[in-house]
C-alpha cells in the first residue's frame, strides 16, 4: 500500500534538489545543442569532421571516443544551405489522421516484414528447468486480396540446454549441478529472431522480390548490451547481429532496427571529440542523442544519416563490419523524442535510404506512432502469464505420459492465475 501523505511530504522536501538537478541538466543539454548547431560553421564538410576525428584518434591511439561519422548526407545538407541543427525536413503535413492514413496508402505493393520475440524463463517452482523462446513473424504484402502472414517460430529449451557450471540462477545441493542461465534463454531468443528474419529475407531474394521489401526488427543492430557479458555469450550475440547485416546486403533488402526510446550517445561522443580545441563540454550525464533534436523536428522530419563509430563495435569483434551500421533520428510521434533508426550502411550507399524511410513513415502512421508491422509481430510472439500456466500444465501431461518425474508448486501456479 502506498502512503500518499508521506510520499507528498517527501516530494515537497525534495523540490529544491529536483530543481537543482533540472537546472544542471538543462545547462548540459543546451551546451551540446549549441555545439551541434555550430558544427557547420566549424567544419564545412564531412571530410573536415572525419579528418579532425582521425587526428584525435591518432593522439589518443584509440578510436574509442569517435562516436559517429558524418556521411555524404551531411554535405548535401550543407550544400542545400544547411545551418544550425542538421535536419532533413519531411516536407509536408497532415490536417488530420485520416489524411495521413490516405498518404500511407503508398505502402500498397510494398512488402513489410517484421520479427519480434519473447521468452518464458525457467520457473524456480518447477522441479526441472525448462524454457521456451518464440519469434513472432508478421509479413504484409499490402496487395489485397493477398493475405498477410502472422506466425511464430518456437524453440523449447530443456535442462541440457540450460544447466551450466556458471549459473546466474539456481543453487547446488549435495554437489549436484542445479543452476541454470537465464542469459542463455535471452541469447537463444535473439538468435531465433535473427534466423527467422534472415530466412524470410532469403526467401524473398530467391523469388526475386527484393526491390519492394523492407524488413524490421525491434531494437538495435549494435548489441552493446553484450559488451560486459562473458565471451561465450557476447560472441554469439555479435555473430547473430553480423549475420543480419550480411543477409540484408546479400539479399539487397533494407533492414530497419527500430529503437523507439534510444539512449545511444554516438552524436554526443562525436561532439565531445570535436570540442577538444576549445572549452570542454560539460559531460553527458543524463543525456542521450535523441534529446538534441527533441522539440526541433516536425512529424516525419529526420536527421542526416551518420555512421556509428562507437568503440563497442571494435571491442566486441564486428571486424570489417565495425562501421557498417548507419542511423538517423526520425520524429515518429510529436509527444516524444525522435526514434533512432539503424540500418546497414549499404542502404545509404546504394541510394535506398529515402524510399526505406517513406515505408517507415507509412508504417508509423498505420501504427499510430509506432511501426504497425513490429507491433503485430510482437503480438504474435508475446507469452502471457496465462500462457505460462498452460505451458507447464501441458509439459506435465507430456512428462507423465513419458514416465518422467516433473512437478511444480501449486501455490505458485495459483498466484500466477490470480495475478493475470
Amino acid at each position: 500500500m502506498l502512503y500518499t501523505q508521506k510520499l507528498v511530504a517527501e516530494l515537497e522536501e525534495a523540490q529544491a534538489r529536483l530543481a537543482g538537478y533540472q537546472g544542471a541538466y538543462t545547462g548540459r543539454l543546451g551546451a551540446y545543442r549549441e555545439a551541434l548547431a555550430t558544427l557547420s560553421g566549424r567544419y564545412p564538410s564531412s571530410s573536415a569532421i572525419i579528418a579532425a576525428q582521425d587526428a584525435f584518434a591518432a593522439e589518443e591511439q584509440s578510436a574509442a571516443a569517435l562516436g559517429a561519422r558524418p556521411t555524404t548526407e551531411y554535405d548535401a545538407w550543407l550544400q542545400g544551405g544547411g545551418s544550425g541543427m542538421p535536419v532533413q525536413p519531411f516536407g509536408r503535413g497532415f490536417a488530420h489522421h485520416q489524411e495521413a492514413r490516405a498518404w500511407a496508402e503508398r505502402l500498397r505493393g510494398w512488402v513489410t516484414l517484421a520479427v519480434d520475440g519473447s521468452q518464458l524463463l525457467p520457473w524456480r517452482d518447477a522441479s526441472l528447468p525448462v524454457a521456451l523462446v518464440q519469434a513472432g513473424i508478421f509479413e504484409n504484402p499490402h496487395a489485397p486480396p493477398a493475405p498477410y502472414l502472422k506466425d511464430v517460430e518456437t524453440e523449447l529449451l530443456l535442462p541440457d540446454d540450460l544447466l551450466t557450471e556458471d549459473p546466474d540462477t539456481g543453487d547446488a545441493r549435495a554437489g549436484e549441478l542445479l543452476g541454470y542461465s537465464t542469459q542463455l534463454v535471452h541469447l537463444r531468443r535473439f538468435e531465433l529472431e535473427a534466423r527467422t528474419l534472415i530466412a524470410r529475407m532469403e526467401r524473398h531474394a530467391r523469388e526475386g522480390r527484393t526491390g519492394r521489401v523492407v524488413a524490421f526488427c525491434d531494437g538495435s543492430l549494435i548489441v552493446s548490451f553484450a559488451v560486459k557479458m562473458q565471451p561465450i555469450y557476447r560472441d554469439r550475440y555479435v555473430r547473430a547481429a553480423r549475420s543480419l547485416l550480411t543477409a540484408s546486403e546479400s539479399c539487397r533488402i533494407p533492414l530497419v532496427g527500430y529503437i523507439d526510446t534510444s539512449y545511444a550517445r554516438d552524436i554526443l561522443t562525436m561532439l565531445d571529440c570535436l570540442q577538444r580545441e576549445g572549452e570542454a563540454l560539460p559531460g553527458m550525464r543524463g543525456l542521450h542523442d535523441a534529446l538534441l533534436w527533441q522539440g526541433r523536428l516536425g512529424w516525419g522530419d529526420r536527421t542526416p544519416a551518420f555512421i556509428s563509430a562507437r568503440d563497442d563495435l571494435a571491442r566486441m569483434g564486428y571486424g570489417e563490419q565495425q562501421e557498417a551500421v548507419a542511423f538517423v533520428y526520425l520524429q515518429a510521434a510529436l509527444d516524444r523524442p525522435p526514434a533512432r533508426l539503424e540500418f546497414p550502411r549499404w542502404v545509404l550507399e546504394g541510394g535506398r535510404l529515402d524510399e526505406m524511410l517513406e515505408v517507415v513513415r507509412a508504417e508509423v502512421v498505420a501504427g499510430n506512432g509506432y511501426p504497425y508491422c513490429i507491433e503485430a509481430a510482437d503480438a504474435a510472439a508475446v507469452i502471457t502469464a496465462t500462457d505460462r500456466a498452460q505451458f507447464y500444465a501441458l509439459f506435465q501431461q507430456v512428462a507423465e505420459r513419458a514416465g518422467l518425474a516433473f512437478s511444480f508448486s501449486r501455490k505458485a501456479l495459483s498466484k500466477t492465475r490470480r495475478r493475470v
